[in-house]
C-alpha cells in the first residue's frame, strides 16, 4: 500500500475502558487514533448522550429506555464498574493522568466530548452515528447539527478539513444532514449488500459506505468499485489481526476498531503521529 487507513477509535478506545466514557476517548486520543467514533442518543429532555444501545441496561447500573429518562437520571448511573480496569490495561500501561477516575463511570454528553476534542492538543476528527428508529425521529439531526454549530463544525472548517462526519443506517437521517448541514460529510452504513448498491454507488450527497468487516469478507471487490466512484470506504469493526490484514489488502480509506493502540502498531505508526497522507481522501 502507499499509505495507511486512517484508524477511528470505535467508542473510543473500548477494549481498554468503559465504551462511550471519556477515559476511552482520552485514551483513543493518547494513542495516536485520527478519529474518535461515537454513537448518539437523545435524552428525554433533549440533550445528546454518547450510548449505543436503546436501552441502558448494558452498560450502566441502570435499566430502562434512554429516550424516556432526562440528563439527570442517566448522569446518576453508573456507566463504567461493569468492566473491570485492571483486567483492561495492557501490562505495563497507566491510563492518562487528564482523566480522573469518576471519569471511567460517568456519562458522556456528545457536547462534552466535542469539547475534549476541541482542546486536543492534536488535531483529531469526530464520526457520529445517529441511532435510528427512534421517537424523536429528525429532532435527533436537528439537535445534532445545532450542538455541531456552536463549535462552528457544521461547516469544513478554513483549511476545507470537516472535524466531523456523519453516519447512519437511516437513509432517511443522511436526508436530513445534506438538508441541515450540506457541507458536514456523510456516511451510509451497511452490514450487508443493499440493492442497487452493489457497483460502488451512495445516495446523493454520501461520500462514505461504512460496510461491517463481514460484508467485506464477502465482497471484498465493493471497496475497488467504490473507489473507481470516487467514494470512500470505512469498515467496521476490525478488531482481529487478520481482519486488519483484510482491509490492507482490500486497500480501505479507514478502519474503526475497539483496539486502536495494536491497529496502529500494525501501521508501524507511533503514538501522536500526524494523520495520513490518505487523509485527503476522506474529506
Amino acid at each position: 500500500m502507499s499509505s495507511s487507513p486512517l484508524v477511528v477509535a470505535h467508542r473510543g478506545a473500548s477494549e481498554d475502558e468503559p465504551e462511550h466514557t471519556l477515559a476511552a476517548y482520552v485514551a483513543a486520543i493518547e494513542a495516536g487514533a485520527d478519529a474518535l467514533e461515537c454513537d448518539v442518543r437523545l435524552t428525554a429532555d433533549g440533550h445528546l448522550v454518547c450510548v449505543h444501545d436503546r436501552r441502558v441496561d448494558r452498560t450502566s447500573n441502570g435499566r430502562g429506555v434512554v429516550s424516556t429518562l432526562e440528563l439527570a437520571e442517566l448522569e446518576g448511573l453508573d456507566w463504567g464498574s461493569w468492566k473491570s480496569l485492571a483486567a483492561s490495561l495492557p501490562e505495563g500501561w497507566d491510563v492518562p493522568d487528564v482523566v480522573e477516575l469518576g471519569e471511567r463511570s460517568k456519562l458522556l454528553t456528545l457536547r462534552r466530548l466535542l469539547r475534549v476534542v476541541a482542546e486536543s492538543a492534536r488535531h483529531v476528527q469526530v464520526v457520529i452515528e445517529t441511532k435510528h428508529p427512534t421517537r424523536y425521529g429528525g429532532l435527533v439531526e436537528r439537535s445534532l447539527v445545532e450542538v455541531l454549530g456552536e463549535f462552528g463544525w457544521n461547516k469544513p472548517g478554513p483549511d476545507g478539513v470537516s472535524r466531523v462526519r456523519v453516519m447512519s443506517f437511516s437513509m432517511l437521517a443522511l436526508r436530513r444532514m445534506r438538508v441541515l448541514a450540506p457541507r458536514v460529510p456523510l456516511a451510509l452504513l451497511m452490514d450487508r449488500m443493499l440493492p442497487g448498491f452493489g457497483d460502488g454507488a451512495l445516495p446523493r450527497g454520501v461520500g462514505t459506505a461504512g460496510i461491517s468487516v463481514s460484508m467485506l469478507r464477502t465482497h471484498p471487490e465493493y471497496v475497488a468499485k467504490a473507489h473507481r466512484r470516487g467514494r470512500t470506504v470505512h469498515v467496521w469493526t476490525v478488531d482481529e489481526p487478520e481482519d486488519v490484514e483484510l482491509c490492507l489488502a482490500a486497500d480501505v480509506d479507514a478502519v474503526i476498531t475497539s483496539r486502536p493502540r495494536a491497529v496502529l502498531h500494525r501501521l508501524g505508526r507511533p503514538p501522536w503521529r500526524n494523520p495520513p497522507a490518505r487523509q485527503d481522501r476522506v474529506g
